[in-house]
C-alpha cells in the first residue's frame, strides 16, 4: 500500500519531527511534568509524526528500489531479457519436464533391468526393421536381377515355377499395374487393374477402386528385413526343371543331400582325376623278363624229356 502526501504536508511533518525531537528531550519533559494532559498530547503527536516519518522512509526506499531495478533491467543483456520473458520461461519449464522424465526412465531401468532390457530390445528391433524396410526401387532391382538370372539359363532347365512368377511380375511392371505400399516396418507390392496414367472412367473413379478389405487378394509380395520373401521363395532351385523328373519313380525322384563323408570323398576323387597318369616302366620290364625266362626254362625241360 502506497501512501501519498502533498508537498506542503511533507514539509510540515519534517518541521514537526524536528520540533518533536526538541520537545521530547528530558529537560523539557521535566518542565511540563505538572501538566499531564499536555504531556499526553505531546506524546500522541510524537507517535503520529513517527508514523508519518516511517511512511516517508518506506516510500523513499521503495522509490530507490524501483529506480535501481529499472536501471538493472536497462543494463541487462539480450539473452537475460529473452530468458526472463514468457517464451524463455516456457522453454525452461519444458526442458525441466524432459529432464525429469529422462531421470525417471534411468531410475526405472536401474530398478527393473529385465523389463528395461525387453523394452530396449523391442525398440531396437523396430528401428532395425524401419531402417531395413525395402522400398519400390529395391523390388524393381531384385525383379530385374532375377529375370537376368533366368535369361542366362536354357528353357529346358529353368524352373517352371520361378520362370512363371517372374514373367508375370515383369508383364505387370511393363503394364504399370504394380503398386508399392510402405507400412513403416514392412512393405507390400500389390497389383491394380489400371495404370496410373490411364484416363478411363473406371481407372479415375475412386468409388470403383479396390476396397481395402480386398487388398490381401491383390498382394504379390511382402518386403521385410531388407528382403522380398515371396520372390526369394519362388527363386529357390530356379535352375532345376521339375518337369524332367516328374516321370521318374518316387525312389529316384526323391534325393537326399550327401553327407559330409561322401562330399569329402567326391572332392578327393575329383582332385585325383586331375593328376597325370604315371606308367611304371621298370616294373613292366622286370615282369616281361621274368616271363621270358620262365618260358625258356619250360622249353629246355621239354627238350630234355624228349631226348
Amino acid at each position: 500500500m502506497n501512501i501519498c502526501f502533498p508537498a506542503g504536508a511533507i514539509t510540515l511533518a519534517v518541521c514537526a519531527i524536528s520540533a518533536l525531537r526538541f520537545l521530547g528531550s528530558p529537560c523539557f519533559a521535566e518542565r511540563l511534568c505538572g501538566n499531564s494532559r499536555l504531556v499526553q498530547f505531546l506524546f500522541r503527536l510524537r507517535a503520529l509524526l513517527r508514523l508519518l516519518d516511517g511512511s516517508m522512509a518506506a516510500s523513499c526506499v521503495l522509490r530507490r528500489f524501483c529506480s535501481a531495478a529499472a536501471a538493472a533491467q536497462s543494463k541487462a543483456t539480450r539473452w537475460e531479457r529473452l530468458k526472463n520473458s514468457r517464451v524463455g520461461t516456457w522453454c525452461h519449464s519444458l526442458l525441466g519436464d524432459y529432464k525429469e522424465a529422462c531421470r525417471e526412465v534411468f531410475v526405472g531401468a536401474r530398478e527393473r533391468p529385465v523389463k528395461a532390457t525387453v523394452y530396449a530390445a523391442l525398440v531396437g528391433g523396430m528401428y532395425a526393421c524401419y531402417r531395413t524396410n525395402p522400398d519400390d526401387t529395391s523390388f524393381q532391382t531384385d525383379l530385374l536381377e532375377t529375370s537376368n538370372k533366368l535369361a542366362l539359363l536354357s528353357p529346358w532347365i529353368r524352373s517352371g515355377t520361378s520362370d512363371g512368377h517372374v514373367q508375370n511380375l515383369v508383364k505387370l511392371r511393363n503394364q504399370g499395374r504394380l503398386r508399392h505400399l510402405s507400412l513403416g516396418l514392412a512393405s507390400l507390392t500389390y497389383v491394380v487393374d489400371f495404370d496410373h496414367e490411364c484416363s478411363l472412367y473406371e481407372a479415375q473413379c475412386s468409388a470403383l477402386s479396390v476396397p481395402w478389405a480386398e487388398l490381401a487378394k491383390c498382394v504379390l509380395d511382402v518386403g521385410f528385413g531388407g528382403r522380398w520373401w515371396v520372390l526369394d521363395h519362388k527363386m529357390k532351385d530356379y535352375d532345376i526343371n521339375e518337369e524332367e523328373f516328374k516321370h521318374l519313380p518316387s525312389a529316384l525322384a526323391a534325393t537326399a543331400p550327401p553327407t559330409a563323408q561322401e562330399t569329402e570323398r567326391n572332392e578327393r576323387l575329383h582332385k585325383e582325376s586331375w593328376k597325370p597318369l604315371v606308367m611304371e616302366v621298370e616294373e613292366e620290364t622286370t615282369v616281361a623278363m621274368d616271363s621270358v625266362r620262365k618260358e625258356g626254362e619250360i622249353t629246355a625241360e621239354g627238350k630234355e624229356r624228349n631226348a
